[in-house]
């Protein structure tokens, strides 16, 4: 379970993370990741999409609790302004959690090498 002050949950917060965001894709998931210039909240903040493409409710269900951690495992990497969305894709509900955790760092990583910023 991701720690309420890093949990995403207002919907413009989504919003605006994925459109204005970088993104990168990996086999089973989209991250995209968004410096915020509001610290008015702790940080960072992640939110998860699993959509109904991923499989039924409680397939669903298993790849969020999967996602959230996996996320939680590369929180002290991510920078207090970040905020980052990850888009669960339909072959995620075959993947485990530590696939899902080096997918995660993967995207991070190939994030932060177009920005220019190796760690």
């Amino acid at each position: 379970m991701l720690p309420a002050q890093h949990r995403m949950t207002r919907s413009a917060e989504f919003g605006a993370t994925v459109s204005r965001g970088k993104r990168a894709a990996q086999p089973d998931l989209v991250m995209y990741t968004l410096r915020s210039d509001e610290l008015d909240e702790p940080g960072p903040r992640i939110g998860l999409i699993v959509s109904k493409a991923v499989g039924n409710a409680v397939q669903r269900h298993k790849v969020s609790r999967k996602l959230r951690h996996a996320a939680r495992g590369i929180l002290d990497e991510l920078d207090p302004s970040e905020r980052v969305v990850i888009r669960a894709l339909p072959p995620s509900r075959h993947a485990n959690s530590p696939r899902l955790e080096q997918e995660l760092r993967t995207a991070l990583q190939r994030i932060r090498l177009r920005n220019g910023s190796p760690s």
